[in-house]
C-alpha cells in the first residue's frame, strides 16, 4: 500500500504540472479568496494529549477559501478551505481541509458542494503521541457562499465562522479552536502556497496513504516550479 500510494504521487505529478503551466501555477483549486482570520484557541474538553490542540490563546492566521476544479458558482465542486497559522519557531503551520461529510467514514471521502458552511476535513490523517489524528472546520454559520467574491464580502462583515475540530482514530469531533474571516485584501487571490505535508502542526505528522500519495507529487511538481498545494 506504501508504494502503491507513492508510486501513484509520482505519477500523478506529471499532468499536475501540465495543468498548473496551463492555469498558472495552481493545478487543483484554482479559484479562490484569501481572507484574514483569527483562531481563538480554547483547548480540547478532555484535553488531547496533543499541545498544539490544548493549546489556549489567540492567533491572527491566512485562510483560502477555493473550488477545487474551479467550475463556476452555483455549481457543486469540491471546496477547499487552507488555513495558514504561525508555529512557535515562527515557520508555517499549513491545514489543508476539503468539503467532507462529518461521520467517522464519510470525512473519508470528499463531497462537491454548493454552500461553503459545510464540513471540511483533512481526509489525511496525522500521526501523534495520541494516535491517528484528523483536524476538521466545522460550520459555525448556517449558509456561506462558495464564490470568491462573495465569500470575501461575507468575511468582511463577519459571515465566515467555523469551529476547528479534531478526531483521534474514528472517535467523535471535539472542538478545540473557533476561526472567524475578518476580512479580506486585494489582490483577493495572491499566489500563496500551502503544503499540509511538510507545514504539519508542531507534535504531529502527516501518515497514511494520503500523506504518502501527497508527498511526491508535491516534491515532484516543486521540482517543475509548480507546486500542487493550493
Amino acid at each position: 500500500m506504501t508504494g502503491l500510494a507513492e508510486l501513484a504521487g509520482q505519477v500523478v505529478a506529471v499532468p499536475l504540472g501540465l495543468v498548473a503551466r496551463w492555469r498558472g501555477g495552481r493545478p487543483m483549486h484554482p479559484r479562490g479568496a484569501v481572507l484574514d482570520a483569527v483562531v481563538e484557541r480554547h483547548g480540547g474538553t478532555p484535553p488531547f494529549g496533543v499541545p498544539w490542540l490544548d493549546a489556549v490563546g489567540t492567533e491572527q492566521v491566512l485562510v483560502r477559501m477555493s473550488r477545487g476544479a474551479g467550475l463556476p458558482a452555483p455549481l457543486p465542486d469540491v471546496l477547499g478551505l487552507a488555513v495558514r497559522l504561525t508555529g512557535d519557531d515562527g515557520s508555517p503551520v499549513d491545514l489543508l481541509l476539503s468539503s467532507t461529510g462529518r461521520g467517522p467514514l464519510t470525512r473519508l471521502v470528499p463531497v462537491p458542494r454548493s454552500d461553503a458552511a459545510v464540513p471540511y476535513s483533512s481526509i489525511m490523517a496525522y500521526r501523534s503521541a495520541a494516535g491517528p489524528v484528523r483536524v476538521a472546520a466545522l460550520p459555525a454559520t448556517a449558509t456561506a457562499p462558495s464564490d470568491p467574491e462573495p465569500v470575501a464580502r461575507a468575511a468582511a462583515a463577519g459571515g465566515i465562522a467555523f469551529d476547528l475540530a479534531a478526531a483521534i482514530g474514528t472517535g467523535e469531533w471535539r472542538t478545540f479552536a473557533h476561526l472567524r474571516g475578518t476580512g479580506a485584501g486585494r489582490p483577493l487571490d495572491p499566489p500563496i502556497r500551502f503544503d499540509a505535508v511538510r507545514n504539519a502542526p508542531p507534535g504531529l505528522a502527516a501518515t497514511g496513504p494520503m500523506a504518502r500519495f501527497r508527498a511526491p507529487a508535491y516534491a515532484t511538481a516543486r521540482e517543475q516550479g509548480h507546486p500542487p498545494a493550493r
